[in-house]
């Protein structure tokens, strides 16, 4: 099989790429800025149709994985046209090019489509985004529901060992923090399912190789405010849980407004995989074996 996987050098796009070159895949590695250090790598401006173009006919995906996208929640709030560009424009263009070579597309969402109001949102449930970057993930996602073959795969708040495109993860964030002995403030009024990279691309693997149709949300088992989150890190890795302070959402100045509570119900996931989605304690123990490595 030939796999494009677009935003290649991201925190799930460069776990996804490693772990298909392992399993013997012809992976082709699409990028922007960071060139990856695994599978072939295709420099991609997904929001130009004719690269796109271009990066169909070279690479002739039986599949795709979709996982570039802005996911700086403020920045898409500020500079909504390029968030509109690339989150939409960009998944239009990859659908019309997977429509055109019958390739299976997997597109990578979020739980922010959802308000936040009720929390351990089901498949069916109606999206109701309340920031532009939600909303630009959304009309993704009706994009790519004009194809035959496809999934759309929902998560919450991805993590793992390693910065990936030069940006660090909430729980990287927490334990280097930690490790410098500096106070962090931590929202306790914010739930969702954190979800480690490497079971995620596990659990996207097997989507793909049983070319499963459909929404399905892979995230992690656990719903869990941020607060609740910073401490287990801070637990796993045996740093001073007393140096995160907790504080409330309406003493953050953020540009976009959050939801409540995005977790996801992962029923469908435990149900349908045999890769199921982590508990926390146990996705954190994976997490330090593999900082430790």
């Amino acid at each position: 099989m030939r796999i494009l996987v677009t935003g290649a050098t991201g925190l799930l796009g460069s776990r996804l790429v490693e772990k298909l070159v392992k399993k013997g895949y012809h992976v082709y590695s699409g990028y922007n800025r960071h060139e990856p250090i695994n599978g072939e790598p295709i420099k991609i401006d997904v929001t130009n149709e004719n690269d796109v173009e271009r990066t169909f006919n070279i690479s002739k995906p039986d599949a795709v994985i979709h996982t570039a996208a802005l996911t700086n929640v403020d920045e898409c709030e500020v500079n909504k046209e390029l968030a509109w560009k690339i989150n939409v424009i960009g998944t239009k263009n990859i659908v019309n090019m997977s429509k055109n070579y019958n390739s299976f597309l997997i597109y990578v969402s979020t739980d922010y489509i959802f308000d936040g109001r009720k929390g351990m949102y089901k498949e069916n449930d109606e999206p109701n985004p309340i920031n532009y970057y939600g909303l630009t993930k959304l009309k993704g996602e009706e994009e790519v529901m004009r194809l035959n073959n496809y999934s759309i795969v929902r998560t919450s708040v991805i993590y793992g060992s390693t910065p990936a495109s030069g940006k660090v993860n909430f729980a990287l964030w927490v334990i280097e923090n930690l490790r410098k002995r500096k106070e962090i403030k931590v929202v306790v009024d914010q739930w969702n399912s954190p979800t480690l990279n490497i079971n995620l691309a596990d659990m996207i693997i097997e989507i793909l190789e049983r070319k499963l149709n459909g929404i399905h949300h892979l995230a992690g088992a656990t719903r869990i405010n941020r607060y609740d989150f910073a401490r287990l890190i801070a637990k796993t890795f045996e740093l001073d849980e007393n140096l995160i302070i907790p504080i409330t959402s309406d003493q953050i100045t953020w540009i976009a407004k959050r939801p409540q509570d995005s977790s996801l119900n992962i029923t469908k996931a435990l149900n349908v995989l045999m890769n199921k989605p982590l508990e926390i304690v146990k996705a954190l123990s994976f997490l330090k074996n593999d900082i430790m490595i």
